[in-house]
């Protein structure tokens, strides 16, 4: 309930701002935000789900069918944090949300007919973690790093993208975490491919991994490298790069810094390793929350960080990157997705050492 009433209140806050009397939030991300990680969806490839939170300053409902209502009520314990389930037919799906906001002005996490869109907004707070979401998030970090840690350990030459992509799928699935993107890149793939989706390719010497986990709505991002036999020159100059680029960014993500200062140090900073133009050939990732990227940070975007917020960066230089999802408080930035025994860069950022990923040399 403390944790509902925290984000209520930062809700109606956003509700007055907009002048909206009532909020729709039908996105799979904003039903676990709001409930505290309860599961809307039945697709996962879906960004909406099955059931839908409405709320008012005198009610907070989940609006949903009959074929879905007795699972949420009895499961996701809605009804024990004071939500008002509402199962209606299915061939009469909507009516509840027509009734129940009649004469109002209604905002929404996604563009609708006479619905106000506030899904930027929305999509900011979800980035804003409470305490318990804190110590969930910390949980998920440790579990998709020790999912990437035992997948890329037992890859080996000889195999394909689709293997690596099922040791990586297994190895989290277990550890009751989904993996929403499973990326896999295996030698020049990942010199041509910033998103690499899986192929029969076989693997040689070379190999990327690329992880977003989902777990009670929350979604961790971590992406490492794995190398069989000697490291080439070019690689190891590129990785002692993006290594650099990565710390900087981790350092500079501060409360009250707005975010486009963030990207003129991320610009700055591809300079300084002597690739100034590697960042407009990817993004380089930003908030997130239950989302893997809740916004995706340009250089004209202006909000400032605030303390609690999830960061997934992700810069890389074509042939390597670098990505792990950090905690941004108020004494420093935590990263939780860090490996326990994995290759380290050390990189001094302002006297004080941050540890990058390297490449796992086998």
């Amino acid at each position: 309930m403390q944790e509902l009433n925290s984000k209520l209140a930062r809700l109606y806050g956003a509700m007055d701002a907009q002048g909206v009397t009532a909020v729709h939030l039908s996105q799979a991300s904003s039903f676990a935000w709001i409930t505290g990680g309860a599961s809307s969806y039945i697709n996962t490839a879906s960004s909406y789900g099955a059931a839908q939170a409405l709320i008012t300053r005198k009610r907070h409902s989940i609006l949903t069918t009959n074929i879905e209502a007795p699972r949420i009520a009895q499961e996701e314990g809605l009804e024990e944090q004071g939500w008002e389930v509402i199962g209606e037919p299915w061939y009469e799906e909507g009516a509840a949300l027509a009734r129940l906001t009649a004469g109002m002005s209604v905002g929404a996490d996604a563009p609708g007919p006479d619905q106000t869109d506030l899904g930027g907004e929305i999509a900011w707070l979800r980035s804003v973690q409470t305490e318990p979401e804190q110590a969930r998030f910390r949980t998920l970090g440790r579990l998709c790093a020790e999912a990437m840690d035992e997948a890329i350990r037992r890859v080996r030459p000889g195999m394909s993208e689709q293997e690596l992509a099922a040791l990586l799928a297994d190895a989290t699935q277990r550890r009751g975490v989904q993996a929403i993107v499973n990326l896999i890149a295996t030698d020049e793939r990942i010199f041509y491919y910033r998103h690499p989706l899986p192929t029969d390719k076989r693997l040689e010497r070379y190999a990327m991994l690329v992880l977003c986990g989902r777990k009670a709505g929350q979604v961790c991002s971590i992406t490492r490298l794995v190398h069989f036999g000697p490291l080439p020159d070019e690689l190891a100059h590129k990785l002692q790069a993006v290594a650099a680029i990565d710390a900087a960014i981790i350092a500079k993500t501060r409360p009250g810094r707005p975010l486009s200062y963030v990207f003129d140090d991320i610009r700055q900073a591809y300079a300084d390793t002597g690739f100034p133009d590697e960042w407009k050939l990817h993004h380089q990732g930003g908030p997130a929350g239950y989302e893997p990227r809740e916004v995706i940070v340009t250089p004209d975007f202006s909000r400032p960080v605030e303390a609690n917020q999830i960061y997934a960066w992700n810069p890389s230089i074509t042939g390597v990157k670098s990505e792990d999802t950090i905690l941004v408080g108020a004494q420093g930035n935590e990263i939780i997705t860090a490996i326990d025994g994995w290759p380290v860069i050390n990189v001094d950022v302002d006297g004080a050492l941050i540890a990058r990923p390297g490449i796992l040399i086998v």
